[in-house]
């Protein structure tokens, strides 16, 4: 086992509240919170079943590997003990939301879009939409400008263009 710094203590036991851990890379985020996660699900005096863990993490890279590294540790576990609650919760492992803060804010809006009032069927944009939707907002605001008439904004425009005047 490794040793623990003050601070990473501090994540591994901390029951109050929500946890957020952020620190460099290579700085052992990954093992701390595998550590919490194992000692959360082998608590005997108020275990939390692995369907119930919510980890977003950055990349899909990250929340596959936290996934395989508490899954590996169970089964060390297990293979120490035989313990039925642990075989259970390494079933239940598959369940957990260890995903991307991208992922877990979509499956929030697909289960609450009617609490959101937009469409079921709603979807997310890719990066060429966006693109595209940003070029013809800016098109339409510059040549709304253009039309007003605004004499300010057309000797800002004359400043920084030579096109339209």
């Amino acid at each position: 086992m490794p040793e623990w710094t003050a601070e990473q203590k501090l994540a591994i036991d901390g029951r109050e509240g929500t946890l957020l851990v952020s620190a460099a890379a290579g700085s052992g985020k990954t093992t701390v919170l595998v550590e919490r996660v194992i000692q959360r699900l082998t608590d005997l005096a108020n275990p939390c079943p692995a369907d119930r863990l919510v980890i977003v993490t950055f990349t899909k890279a990250a929340a596959a590997q936290m996934k395989e590294r508490i899954d590996t540790a169970l089964s060390k576990q297990i293979a120490l003990t035989g313990d039925p609650w642990l075989m259970k919760q390494q079933l239940l492992l598959q369940s957990a939301k260890i995903c991307t803060i991208d992922s877990f804010c979509g499956d929030l809006v697909r289960e609450n879009f009617h609490m959101l009032g937009i469409s079921a069927d709603y979807q997310i944009a890719d990066s060429g939409e966006l693109a595209r939707f940003e070029d013809s907002a800016v098109k339409k605001v510059l040549a709304d400008k253009y039309n007003s008439g605004d004499a300010v904004f057309k000797e800002l425009s004359n400043t920084v263009s030579s096109g339209r005047s």
